[in-house]
């Protein structure tokens, strides 16, 4: 029962993030790789990631930017191939390390964002390059983009709605992007891994409903440095485990 009740509560987690509450993917991250390890709960992972991409496209689809998106997509392209590689052939322990490292790095990344001036960041080529390119070996790693992929929507200073709208589109196309190197090259997901997945995807379903009702009440500043906190001792705890 215990061995189901982590993952099904990283689905639930994932749902509510996808509808809009950010700040929760690399809860999402830690516990599934405490319940599956690190390597093996990318694979299982990114199936929920893309049907709860698909939620977030239908609903809101409307509010998205392209020209933001077609912006960011190729850089994050880029990172993710040279992830493909450098990860296919990491032993379990060097990659679960890794993974740990880059969940304190983007809690560190999230802690300072919290008290940073937004209206200084810059939205140059140097800093879309350097923050896609970030986004997407992270998001191959360990699906931890979120980090930087939010630093890079606030410095469009888009508004909350279309931020998620392109945000939602983004990780839909740059997860499926990611689906046969998971299959023919790491060899993460399989029949095992989907069987998994068609358990948790109520999980994902509940938070993502849930979520809509609470995304426009809720105040982020309370609950994000739970999240923090809570990561930040996940990250360690995978990290020593």
């Amino acid at each position: 029962m215990a061995s189901y009740l982590i993952p099904f509560t990283a689905a639930f987690i994932l749902g509510v993030s996808k509808s809009g509450l950010k700040g929760m993917g690399i809860v999402v991250v830690t516990l599934m790789a405490l319940a599956h390890g690190a390597k093996a709960s990318t694979g299982i992972l990114l199936p929920l990631l893309i049907f709860a991409d698909v939620l977030a496209v239908l609903y809101y689809n409307r509010h998205a930017r392209w020209k933001y998106l077609f912006r960011f997509l190729p850089w994050m392209i880029g990172g993710v191939l040279v992830a493909v590689f450098v990860g296919k052939d990491l032993p379990e322990y060097i990659f679960k390390k890794g993974m740990a490292v880059i969940i304190i790095i983007s809690v560190i990344i999230m802690f300072f964002w919290e008290r940073y001036d937004k209206k200084n960041i810059p939205n140059k080529l140097w800093f879309i390059g350097t923050t896609g390119f970030a986004a997407g070996f992270t998001t191959m790693i360990g699906n931890l983009a979120g980090a930087f992929t939010n630093i890079f929507f606030m410095a469009t200073r888009i508004p909350k709605n279309e931020f998620i709208g392109t945000a939602a589109w983004l990780f839909f196309i740059i997860n499926l992007f990611k689906l046969p190197f998971h299959i023919f090259s790491w060899h993460t997901i399989n029949t095992q891994s989907l069987t998994i997945d068609l358990y948790l995807i109520p999980g994902v379903i509940l938070g993502f409903i849930i979520g809509l009702k609470v995304v426009k009440q809720f105040k982020d500043h309370q609950y994000r440095k739970f999240i923090l906190i809570i990561t930040a001792i996940g990250g360690l705890v995978i990290l020593f485990k």
